[in-house]
């Protein structure tokens, strides 16, 4: 009997999740697992640096106490096996022209371009389902993407978790706006640009 309920609950929890969302991510694990490495960042990435490094290639990163808000999820991918460094840098090297030139680069840099926000987003809409921007919290599910423009003029990225604020009224989000890394109820307190689901192809450690 406690088998069958809990296959019950499974099921409705299941259905509960909008339709194609599941097929894309492969597994509900691959959720939980992206949004748990996401904060588990938190109290370890605590110094927003977003200088230029030299890093290793695949598989490079700054020291884990530094980061932008784009090391939030890049950290967080890798850790169930998907690199964006590496995806991102292919896909430029096959499609450079469908990527921003607002840096002045005549080629792919794969020490930078994974780290800045507008080459993610580019990234996320060509391999990943672009969604429409709302204002409706149901909308945003765990694992979701979500670009911004800030007040400042500067682009911003961040992961939705499964927390959710008090009342149940808006979902957290884990991302890294200057204190480091942060689970917090930001989610509509900025302009919206860009709305990403995305569990992609894993590449293995080369």
């Amino acid at each position: 009997m406690r088998r069958m309920k809990a296959c019950f609950l499974l099921l409705a929890l299941l259905a509960a999740v909008p339709a194609g969302y599941l097929a894309q991510a492969g597994s509900p694990d691959s959720v939980r697992d992206v949004v748990q490495a996401a904060r588990s960042q938190i109290g370890k990435t605590i110094i927003y640096d977003g200088s230029y490094k030299k890093i290793a290639y695949p598989g490079g990163d700054v020291p884990l106490e530094r980061g932008v808000c784009t090391d939030v999820l890049i950290r967080a991918f890798r850790a169930v096996g998907i690199d964006l460094q590496v995806l991102v840098h292919e896909d430029m090297q096959s499609a450079f022209s469908q990527y921003p030139k607002a840096w002045g680069l005549a080629e792919p840099d794969a020490n930078i371009d994974h780290r800045r926000v507008p080459n993610l987003a580019a990234f996320f809409r060509r391999h990943g389902r672009s969604l429409r921007p709302t204002k409706t919290p149901s909308d945003y599910i765990p694992g979701d993407i979500v670009t911004w423009m800030l007040p400042s003029g500067y682009p911003h990225i961040g992961l939705v978790s499964d927390g959710w604020s008090p009342g149940h009224e808006r979902p957290l989000v884990i991302h890294n706006i200057g204190q480091g890394t942060q689970e917090e109820d930001v989610l509509f307190m900025y302009h919206i640009t860009g709305h990403y689901r995305y569990f992609g192809q894993r590449r293995e450690s080369r």
